[in-house]
């Protein structure tokens, strides 16, 4: 007869109550410690390819590595891997039928900007006034954004480049639903592969939870570097958020600013429309 096993010894205990509060963290209960160990995988240096002419890049902040989308995600349409420009991606895409979203469109909105852009934008969805245009941002958020980048990073809106992880409106302006994100996901990553960014700017609590697969708030992702594909995503809020809670613009231009690091870029005293 086996002799019953013994306790677990007190390590074992502080190990286990570690990882269940760290989980319980994660899924946003308020009032918990901050957690004193880094994130697992934490690295310290960018293995992002390097892409003439780039800007050289400074220090390179701590990134927490976050489980993200797989490559098979490509694999889930039969040629989108051969396509090797953004046009070729917009062909291939076509007058998409893939999910219920398409009877409801006016225009599909692609994407907008410079294809060999260091930083990326990417939203949730269309509005009403993208679904109208064709066009991602065009809206009051839309010019937000742009503020954000022209008087904010001393940037061109055309020098970005910026898209939405679903590709057509949500009726209503609903969150895009669980098949709605499968059937378009593949075209962003796609995206991602050909534009190959150094940095993304994730925008809103959508979209970063749709690309990075996660539920914590965006109020504790944001001001923290993850990693997507290889390159660094930055998630904050999105700028209809800041058009109804305009007190947190602050807390935007904060991370724009680590952005703006990151990519070696000079940071002026007072930012444009994100401070």
């Amino acid at each position: 007869m086996s002799s019953p096993s013994s306790p677990p010894d007190r390590a074992t205990l502080l190990e286990s109550l570690r990882d269940y509060v760290e989980q319980l963290r994660e899924e946003g209960l308020e009032g918990l410690p901050a957690s004193t160990t880094p994130a697992p995988g934490a690295i310290a240096k960018s293995t992002a390819p390097e892409r003439a002419p780039r800007v050289p890049i400074a220090d390179s902040p701590k990134l927490e590595v976050t489980p993200g989308p797989s490559i098979e995600l490509i694999s889930k349409y039969p040629g989108l891997e051969k396509t090797s420009t953004l046009e070729e991606l917009r062909d291939f895409i076509g007058e998409c039928t893939r999910c219920k979203l398409a009877p409801c469109r006016t225009n599909l909105v692609f994407g907008v900007g410079n294809p060999n852009a260091q930083l990326m934008f990417v939203g949730e969805a269309p509005g009403a006034d993208e679904d109208a245009r064709g066009e991602p941002f065009v809206g009051r958020a839309g010019q937000l954004l742009t503020d954000i980048i022209e008087r904010g990073m001393g940037l061109s809106r055309s020098d970005v480049y910026i898209c939405n992880v679903i590709k057509c409106r949500p009726p209503d302006n609903r969150n895009p639903e669980p098949d709605e994100v499968a059937a378009c996901e593949p075209f962003l990553m796609r995206q991602i592969d050909l534009v190959q960014p150094r940095a993304i700017v994730g925008l809103g609590t959508f979209a970063v939870h749709a690309i990075l697969k996660i539920k914590t708030p965006i109020s504790k992702l944001r001001g923290h570097w993850h990693e997507l594909r290889g390159i660094r995503m930055m998630p904050t809020f999105h700028p209809a958020y800041l058009l109804r809670n305009p007190g947190d613009k602050r807390l935007v231009w904060a991370d724009i600013q680590e952005v703006m690091k990151f990519l070696g870029m000079p940071i002026p005293r007072r930012g444009g429309s994100a401070t």
